[in-house]
């Protein structure tokens, strides 16, 4: 587990943040996105390549055998000190690329769905690690976390490593099983609430959105 305080990335289907952590329950939500969430950028882009749901999975495993460099898609970083997401644009500019090209309402050869997803997940990845590091940096943490259903996409993995230890940081990334649903990440929240003293009254009810 990393030490206090640490930079964290979630990143999934319904979150994009970055939060600094300076105690098991006490976080600040420093940047996220302002638009699509990059797990949700990833499926509707797969949507839009007539790939499977979830789409995560699918651009990873078409990406491998694709060029990342044979599209150019947008990277919005913004100004230096924007800590803040948007994919929006990268999603468009896929769909531009695809009426442009005549390939919305076509099977898509397969070396340019390769190139297509490389490119797309390329452009996603270097946004989420460039802004990771750039808050690492201005809120002068040693550590990194990642967590969320993307933290398991191969490309992210590798390229935060590299940046991680690029710039003198330490990752943790958890294994491939923990990145996406699970009970054992609610399990341990319930552990730590519990060696705290912190329960909830009998008449609790679930609650989808409840803070830590």
């Amino acid at each position: 587990m990393p030490a206090f305080p640490f930079l964290n990335l979630t990143v999934s289907g319904g979150h994009t943040q970055l939060v600094l952590v300076s105690d098991e329950f006490t976080y600040e939500i420093v940047g996220e996105t302002m638009d699509d969430a990059a797990g949700e950028a990833f499926d509707k882009v797969a949507k839009m390549l007539k790939l499977d749901y979830p789409g995560g999975p699918q651009i990873d495993k078409f990406a491998k055998k694709g060029n990342p460099e044979a599209i150019r898609f947008p990277r919005p970083y913004a100004t230096e000190d924007d800590l803040n997401f948007s994919f929006s644009g990268i999603k468009t500019s896929v769909l531009y690329y695809l009426r442009d090209h005549n390939l919305r309402d076509t099977k898509i050869p397969d070396d340019q769905l390769a190139d297509l997803c490389a490119s797309f997940q390329s452009s996603v990845v270097d946004v989420l690690v460039n802004k990771t590091i750039l808050a690492a940096k201005k809120y002068h943490v040693k550590e990194i976390a990642v967590a969320g259903g993307v933290s398991a996409n191969s490309l992210l993995r590798e390229a935060m490593r590299h940046a991680a230890g690029k710039n003198g940081f330490t990752l943790f990334i958890p294994k491939f099983e923990f990145c996406t649903d699970n009970g054992a990440m609610i399990a341990e929240v319930g552990f730590r609430k519990y060696s705290r003293g912190i329960f909830s009254p009998l008449n609790v009810t679930a609650t989808a959105n409840l803070e830590l």
